[in-house]
């Protein structure tokens, strides 16, 4: 039976909550953090980002289309794009996970204010959406393809779910959602409309709400979408079917393809339905998907997607820095699918994705006051942006400084909710403990399966020191297990239990005895900074070298270079390891500058052609060398336009 009355974990508040699987989540009223960079994070969402949303979503008018379609101006009024109504559900999720995390009375009235404009403009059928079926608009559901109506409501269902098991149940979007669900059901069930939406979502989002309400009909409707797809259900465009995965069906596909942040949502709610139903040949082939993804399609800091025209995955090995599209969106989807797999199968290959593509796509797109954002991510800026207006739109994608506000502003909220939810994404736990999977400094009041209490202080300056302290404030009587990430850029660490002896362990997951009460488990991971080299087959970034410390990849920023000189002139001494004075990490590095042969390094030998025959290969001259600043690739562009790359060509 899917979903039995009292399931565990069904009032989690957290975005994931299977009945079932390997691992157990604990939701923010279990895990708290406390201080580092991820709690500077969470305060900047709360005071900042929130309000920045809600301001441009009325400045644009999408706010204001739902009470459009009371008044019935829509089809003269409407303002946005045919999406644009889930960026209001994703902001009502945001505000639901901060508000379960720490309450407050103001963001509680704008939350309700919000939810009471969405619920006027609700048809009397349960349909909801400014885009379609209003007088003087297209009929409902008659542009599948690029509609996202059924995406739309697919947010709607995940921003009442966060509601829902953060302690409102019974809250007005609750029921908005499930009435929005049950037209669903009722429109596109076994007899009904047999087609799926171009963009996946309302999968993941049914799956959620059928979970968080304990109603099997959604993830039914879940498991009939996900059937459909892959059969050519979908009109042909120009990119192909791949690009909305309407191609291959989901069980035969081989690895994620097309449009990033499709295939990172289909694959959520894949897992979802895989989980609940009990599925295990689905569940393998999106295990499988994802790890060739993640080895032959995934970029170092974890984004995913280098073609421009349509967000998409390359082939296999096709990851060009300068061109690398790395949606910030994507790599929302991205944690969203690994953390379904470390939930149903563990194995801290998913917790390692988790934290890269946190640390280096996800806090990357948000300025440090949490005010303008990036779309994309560049592992490559050739040339610095001119200043972003801060009172303007902006073209997606294309600027290399953050902006405000985008024509598709899917980033924002994306950055948002996850944010609010962060702390869910920190611990688990199973029949014998404790798992970490995330490290900041935090406060775990975890409650085990068997009812035992386990009350856990996380002290740590990560990810800049690797030196992790777990104190034990409750613990069984009858013993426990606590089991910790070393994660696969640390290539050894050590644990010690107490005073006990130093126990040296490789990466992977970890288990120790648990203590008693009063009891210190001390894991040092080594952050010592490290050139990176990338596969051979990856022609774009042969003959290169990236420097990563801990999680954090680093990247050269113009404005650390000497006056005239750009980030396409540095060449890498790669026999001097990179190191690391007061925080700040080096490298040894040299301009191509003036050659032996007195050209100015810029590719042109005078005749306007550049290259030049030869009968042999002979070295590079060898430039003067200079020790050179990196910085965190999630802090750069926040001192002005500038240049910058993460992969550094060598002498």
């Amino acid at each position: 039976m899917l979903f039995p009355t009292g399931h565990r974990g069904a009032a989690t508040p957290a975005p994931v909550v299977p009945s079932t699987g390997r691992l157990q989540p604990l939701g923010l009223d279990q895990v708290r953090i406390t201080g580092g960079p991820w709690a500077r994070r969470q305060e900047v969402n709360a005071t900042a980002t929130l309000a920045h949303i809600e301001h441009w979503l009325e400045r644009e008018g999408w706010l204001a289309n739902f009470d459009l379609a009371v008044t019935g101006g829509l089809a003269e009024g409407r303002r946005g794009r045919e999406f644009s109504d889930s960026e209001v559900y994703k902001l009502l999720e945001a505000m639901a996970w901060e508000l379960g995390r720490r309450p407050d009375a103001g963001l509680e009235h704008r939350f309700g204010a919000m939810v009471r404009r969405v619920a006027a403009a609700q048809e009397p059928d349960g349909y909801v959406g400014t885009r379609f079926g209003r007088p003087g608009q297209e009929p409902r559901y008659t542009d599948l393809e690029w509609g996202h109506e059924l995406y739309c409501q697919g947010h709607l269902y995940q921003a009442a779910a966060a509601r829902a098991r953060t302690g409102r149940p019974g809250d007005l979007l609750v029921e908005v959602a499930r009435r929005s669900a049950d037209h669903v059901c009722a429109t596109f069930g076994p007899d009904g409309n047999q087609g799926i939406c171009g963009h996946a979502e309302v999968e993941v989002g049914l799956a959620e709400l059928g979970r968080a309400l304990a109603e099997p009909r959604y993830l039914a409707q879940a498991a009939l979408f996900l059937d459909r797809r892959g059969y050519g259900v979908l009109a042909d465009i120009e990119f192909g079917r791949s690009y909305y995965q309407d191609d291959v069906p989901v069980r035969d596909t081989e690895v994620f393809h097309g449009h990033a942040v499709r295939a990172n949502y289909l694959a959520a709610g894949a897992v979802d339905v895989a989980v609940e139903t009990g599925d295990e040949k689905l569940l393998d082939a999106v295990a499988g998907q994802w790890q060739r993804a993640q080895a032959r399609r995934t970029y170092l800091t974890g984004g995913q997607g280098s073609h421009h025209q349509d967000e998409a995955f390359g082939d296999d090995w096709v990851l060009p820095p300068d061109r690398a599209y790395s949606e910030t969106c994507a790599s929302v989807g991205s944690v969203m699918v690994s953390w379904r797999l470390l939930l149903a199968r563990g194995g801290a290959e998913y917790a390692d994705a988790i934290e890269r593509a946190l640390t280096n796509v996800i806090a990357t797109s948000p300025a440090h006051d949490g005010q303008s954002f990036f779309y994309a991510n560049t592992l490559h800026q050739r040339v610095p942006a001119e200043d972003v207006a801060t009172d303007e739109v902006s073209k997606r994608a294309e600027a290399s400084l953050r902006a405000p506000w985008f024509e598709v502003s899917c980033c924002p909220p994306n950055v948002a909710r996850t944010f609010a939810s962060l702390a869910a994404y920190v611990a688990t736990v199973d029949d014998g403990g404790v798992q970490l999977h995330q490290y900041a400094p935090a406060e775990i009041r975890a409650t085990l399966p068997s009812g035992e209490q386990v009350a856990l202080d996380v002290v740590t300056g990560y990810p800049v020191d690797g030196r992790v302290e777990v104190r034990v404030r409750a613990a069984p009587a009858s013993g426990w297990t606590l089991t910790l990430r070393v994660p696969s850029w640390s290539p050894s660490a050590r644990v010690r239990v107490d005073d006990g002896a130093v126990r040296e362990v490789g990466p992977g997951a970890v288990q120790v005895a648990g203590p008693g009460a009063g009891g210190v488990v001390v894991l040092e991971l080594d952050t010592v900074p490290r050139f990176v080299v990338p596969d051979p087959h990856i022609d774009a970034v042969r003959g290169c070298v990236a420097v990563q410390r801990g999680p954090e990849v680093l990247c050269l920023e113009s404005v650390d270079l000497p006056a005239g000189r750009g980030v396409d002139d540095v060449v890498v001494d790669a026999s001097v390891p990179p190191w690391e004075v007061d925080g700040t990490v080096y490298v040894r590095a040299g301009s191509l500058g003036a050659g032996a042969d007195g050209r100015d390094g810029d590719g042109d030998d005078g005749n306007g052609w550049p290259y030049a025959a030869s009968d042999a290969v002979v070295p590079r001259p060898r430039p003067d060398l200079r020790d050179v600043r990196l910085v965190p690739y999630h802090d750069w562009a926040n001192r002005g336009p500038a240049t910058m790359r993460v992969w550094l060509p060598t002498l």
